[in-house]
């Protein structure tokens, strides 16, 4: 087999500690079936903490807002709404998520609605008094109409602007970032805001947005500065914006360790060269390929190893200096007395869950086209954890039956994780996963850190397979207690859901 190509999880209590709880673990996939997924709710609530420590280190006033669509759950939304009002909010993209919010305890002052808008989405928002985060012109003309039509009181609103110009020119031409689906050019501005002028009647502009496709902070940089003067020629036309909402894209990381990482990346690279075996299930190549012995294209993978990630990509994002004011973005926003908004998803997520599924079958895959000589049947199936879906690559932790005979003296194993679809297509992982021996019949795997969008994401009911169920866990001195996920409320009392 050669070397394992491990890339083990980076694990933070306490879903470290939950995953060295196996017999509790296998206890709750007995009772409740596997696929399950296991939600650690209080640590949003440190997750939230740390984006606002971030803040505070720099003298920013503002507010912290959860992207609902990274998780459905109700015990985290739950869990957010009981932190302080102040400085904690739910960003919801749907009629549904806005109808959740509400029912968690998020108050309306608490909530902003983002991403595509439907007219009943828009009414709701504006019957109940959310801020309502504007993609476009079209969008301020439907909630303007809605407003007069049902006599509401005027609408907190921000505008959200993307496609920004680089400050660099290629061949006399200048260079826009990245083109996206959401938020207005921001070469529109002028027409945006006499839209604005024009719907003064119907809604209140409270702040200014953007939105980027990237992680790069450059460009971020540069958003950032840009928004800080669409504000101050708000200011000029009499409009009295105060927040600066930056969206989300903080990142997380997956594997612990870089050196792990950068030996799977490159072996990768080799294999698709063939110069080395396959890693992946019939030479799955995550987007790259062998062209007369080059290899093109791109790896469309997420970056599972990064040293600086969530609240710490935001510190550094604060601290670099704009590209034409010279100031850092912190002090921008400080010398304006802007407040500043954060709408992270996957990073105020991270290390918040796990998704667990027993091992049904072991088989050898001879005649098949692959690289590992076992194939591992689970109880779940791809949409039940995403991960590959958004790119993220990270080895599950193997969790053995208790009372299952030691395995010492067995070595580690390359397997490929199948998922309980009557499809070809239903791969787990379409790469070689590397186990510290072969699972067996009534083992779990444990995928963890999955609560940012690869636990409940693509969840599907096909075949009629059973989707996996949602549990919250609250560590109690050695212990753990659990309840379901729509069971869970954020305060304790005797004889209630917790078992």
């Amino acid at each position: 087999m050669g070397v394992p190509l491990y890339l083990r999880p980076r694990l933070e209590p306490p879903l470290s500690s939950l995953l060295e709880a196996g017999p509790f673990l296998h206890s709750l996939v007995d009772a409740l079936g596997s696929p399950l997924n296991v939600l650690l709710p209080d640590r949003i609530a440190e997750n939230a903490e740390r984006f606002r420590a971030v803040c505070r280190a720099h003298h920013l006033a503002g507010r912290v807002y959860f992207a609902h669509k990274a998780n459905r759950s109700s015990a985290l939304v739950r869990r957010l709404a009981a932190e302080d009002p102040a400085g904690v909010g739910i960003d919801v993209a749907s009629l549904g998520e806005l109808r959740h919010a509400l029912g968690c305890g998020f108050t309306p002052d608490r909530i902003m609605a983002t991403g595509p808008k439907t007219p009943e989405f828009l009414w709701l928002a504006a019957r109940t008094g959310v801020t309502v985060n504007l993609d476009s012109r079209h969008e301020l003309g439907q909630l303007a109409e809605l407003v007069r039509k049902y006599d509401l009181p005027r609408v907190d609103v921000l505008l959200r602007l993307s496609e920004f110009e680089s400050g660099r020119e290629l061949q006399g031409m200048r260079v826009l970032s990245r083109r996206s689906r959401f938020g207005s050019p921001a070469g529109d501005v002028a027409e945006l805001l006499s839209a604005v002028e024009r719907h003064r009647d119907a809604v209140e502009l409270t702040g200014i947005a953007y939105h980027l496709d990237t992680t790069a902070q450059a460009e971020k940089t540069r958003a950032l500065e840009r928004c800080v003067k669409v504000m101050d020629e708000c200011r000029a036309r009499g409009l009295s914006p105060r927040a600066l909402d930056i969206g989300g894209g903080f990142g997380t990381g997956y594997v612990a360790d870089a050196g792990e990482w950068e030996r799977y990346t490159t072996a990768l690279t080799e294999a698709v060269l063939g110069a080395r075996p396959p890693l992946t299930w019939r030479g799955h190549g995550y987007g790259l390929r062998n062209e007369g012995g080059t290899v093109r294209g791109t790896a469309a993978l997420y970056p599972a190893h990064r040293p600086t990630a969530g609240p710490g990509y935001l510190d550094e994002l604060l601290s670099l200096p704009a590209p034409t004011l010279g100031r850092t973005s912190a002090t921008l926003l400080l010398e304006h007395l802007y407040d500043l908004y954060t709408e992270p998803g996957r990073a105020l997520v991270d290390q918040c869950g796990l998704s667990l599924a027993r091992v049904l079958d072991i088989r050898r895959t001879e005649g098949t086209s692959g690289s590992g000589e076992y194939l591992a049947r689970l109880g779940m199936n791809a949409g039940d954890v995403s991960l590959e879906e958004h790119g993220v690559l990270v080895d599950p932790v193997l969790l053995p039956r208790p009372g299952a005979e030691p395995d010492a003296g067995e070595d580690p194993v390359g397997v490929h994780l199948v998922g309980n679809l009557c499809l070809e297509a239903d791969l787990i992982t379409r790469r070689t996963v590397f186990l510290p021996r072969l699972p067996r019949a009534g083992d779990l795997l444990a995928f963890a850190n999955t609560a940012g969008y690869a636990m409940d994401f693509h969840a599907h009911h096909a075949q009629r397979q059973p989707v996996a169920r949602t549990v919250a866990v609250v560590r109690e001195g050695d212990s753990w207690r659990w309840c379901l996920d729509e069971e869970y409320w954020p305060i304790t009392h005797p004889g209630g859901a917790w078992s």
